[in-house]
C-alpha cells in the first residue's frame, strides 16, 4: 500500500467509480436479457453521482494539482497527461449527454421510436463505460507509478493536504451526510458479483444494509 494519502484516495475513488460504471452496464444488460424496462431511478442516481463527484471533484484534483506537478518533475508522460486532461475536459459533457438521453428514454417509453432510443442509449453507455475504464487503467498503470518515482516529499505534503481536504463522499462520508440516501441506494443496487473492493467495503461500513 502506498504511504501517500493522495495515491490511496485516488485508488479508492477509482474503485468506487469503476464499480458504479460496471454496475450501469451490468444492470442494462440484465434488463435487456430479461426483456424488462431499465430502473430509471437508479440509473439517474448513478449518472448523477458520476456527474457530481468524479467530474467536479476527482478530475479537478488530478488536472489542477497532480498533473501540473508531474509535468514539472518529468517529461516522461507528457503526452499521456495531455490526453488524460483532454478526457477530463470532455467527460463532463459526455455524462450530461447520457443523462439527457436517459431522460428522453424515460419520457418517451410509449413513442414509436422507443426501441431505437433504448438501443442507442445502451450503446452509448457501453462505449462511455469502456472509455472511462480505459482512462482509469491508464492512470493506474502510468500516472500513479510515475508520481511515486518523481515527486518530492514537499510535493506529497502539498498533494496529501489538498486531497484529504476534498474527498469523494462515496468513499469518505460523515454519517449524517446529505447524500446518504443517494449513496445507500446505489450501494444496495450494486450487483454482487462485481468484487467491489475496499471502496465498497467502506460504503458498507458507513451505510450498513438495513440502516
Amino acid at each position: 500500500m502506498s504511504p501517500h494519502s493522495t495515491i490511496r484516495i485516488i485508488q479508492d475513488e477509482h474503485g468506487a467509480l469503476s464499480a458504479v460504471l460496471r454496475s450501469i452496464s451490468l444492470l442494462l444488460s440484465e434488463c435487456r436479457r430479461r426483456k424488462i424496462p431499465p430502473d430509471f431511478a437508479i440509473l439517474r442516481a448513478m449518472l448523477f453521482y458520476i456527474d457530481e463527484f468524479p467530474e467536479k471533484v476527482h478530475h479537478t484534483k488530478e488536472s489542477r494539482l497532480l498533473f501540473p506537478l508531474l509535468r514539472e518533475r518529468s517529461v516522461e508522460a507528457a503526452e499521456v497527461l495531455d490526453r488524460l486532461d483532454r478526457d477530463h475536459a470532455g467527460s463532463e459533457q459526455a455524462v450530461r449527454v447520457l443523462e439527457h438521453e436517459l431522460l428522453g428514454l424515460e419520457m418517451m417509453t410509449e413513442a414509436r421510436d422507443a426501441d431505437a432510443r433504448r438501443e442507442h442509449f445502451e450503446a452509448s453507455v457501453h462505449r462511455y463505460v469502456a472509455a472511462y475504464l480505459e482512462h482509469i487503467d491508464c492512470e493506474e498503470r502510468i500516472v500513479l507509478p510515475l508520481a511515486e518515482r518523481v515527486l518530492t516529499p514537499g510535493d506529497w505534503a502539498e498533494l496529501d493536504a489538498a486531497f484529504m481536504e476534498n474527498r469523494d463522499p462515496l468513499t469518505h462520508r460523515e454519517p449524517d451526510d446529505d447524500f446518504r440516501p443517494l449513496f445507500k441506494r446505489i450501494l444496495m443496487t450494486m450487483p454482487s458479483p462485481l468484487g467491489l473492493g475496499p471502496a465498497m467495503e467502506a460504503m458498507r461500513t458507513s451505510y450498513p444494509r438495513g440502516a
